[in-house]
């Protein structure tokens, strides 16, 4: 198949086009986000092909991806010539939670029959409102870095983008209380004004490796993909237990709570004990193989784009 999607989420698209399709993702001259083109701190396969406007709309496709409501409403139909949906079949990623009020959470394609909403986590299907459009669920899977764990440094590793501007929905506010506990050092885009890093996947894997624990401590978000990069890495996980955490980090391969002190206590815990430290992320590790692996993801989504393309 010849699939048109967005670079919107590096780390999400990077699993995808592993796949055995082609990958049609817009791009203009500044990369913006109307089309930033290939990624450049993934390393995706050549089977993904960067198209300017006037060759999306000469090009044979077989489905379109939308993940942004722009998509869903204009941006879609002004690059291809042709209504989602309705003149080519096309599917919603749904990567966020909900904002507002739960009566008022209506999914942008809600009134669409003719396009399936999928979300990335079971969480986001319960809370979003799809109404007419039909919805699945394909939890995350991507590329295994492999196991890497050292956890020589006994500090805590968190992956936060934009934790200024999105502080108490990524828990970015909690952090200087939680450092009491152990230094945490954070990574992500636009951090750089907390004291963050912004760095190359490889190199941020690297990184996070050598710290002893992953602390999760977002609120009110889709599972983050630092998190199940941080289990396939052999890292235990201290997570704030919201949204999809609470099941995505199993028994014995963390702590999760909503309790403050517990958190802290977690951490201080595991910075003073390696072997426990140990033993949790191999814990991890195991589960996310076996829950987030890239086969069952990539098969998931085999299913889905031969279902909506029959």
């Amino acid at each position: 198949m010849r699939i048109l999607l967005w670079h919107v989420h590096g780390s999400w698209t990077t699993g995808l086009v592993q796949g055995r399709h082609t990958y049609l993702v817009p791009v203009v001259p500044d990369r913006g986000p109307e089309g930033r083109g290939r990624a450049r701190t993934w390393q995706w396969p050549a089977t993904v092909h960067e198209v300017t406007a006037e060759v999306a709309a000469r090009s044979d496709i077989d489905v379109i991806i939308l993940q942004r409501p722009e998509e869903l409403a204009s941006l879609a139909e002004a690059w291809t010539g042709r209504r989602p949906g309705r003149d080519l079949p096309a599917v919603y990623v749904e990567h966020n939670t909900p904002e507002g009020a739960v009566e008022s959470m209506t999914h942008p394609a809600a009134g669409r029959s003719d396009i399936t909403v999928v979300h990335v986590t079971h969480f986001n299907q319960l809370f979003w409102d799809t109404g007419r459009a039909p919805s699945v669920v394909i939890e995350h899977g991507i590329v295994d870095p492999g196991y890497r764990y050292r956890g020589s440094l006994p500090h805590a590793a968190v992956a936060i983008n934009d934790p200024l501007s999105r502080r108490r929905v990524t828990g970015a506010d909690l952090l200087p209380g939680l450092a009491a506990a152990i230094p945490i050092d954070l990574f992500g885009m636009r951090s750089e004004p907390l004291g963050g890093r912004d760095l190359p996947q490889a190199e941020l894997h690297e990184q996070m490796a050598a710290r002893r624990v992953y602390l999760h401590p977002n609120r009110w978000t889709s599972l983050g993909l630092s998190l199940v990069e941080a289990m396939h890495l052999g890292m235990p996980v201290v997570a704030v237990a919201s949204t999809a955490a609470a099941e995505a980090v199993p028994p014995g391969a963390g702590i999760v709570s909503s309790r403050l002190e517990t958190l802290t206590d977690g951490l201080r815990r595991l910075a003073g004990d390696p072997a426990e430290a140990l033993e949790m992320g191999q814990a991890a590790r195991e589960a996310a193989l076996d829950r987030f692996g890239l086969k069952r993801f990539l098969d998931d989504w085999e299913r889905l784009l031969e279902a909506v393309t029959a």
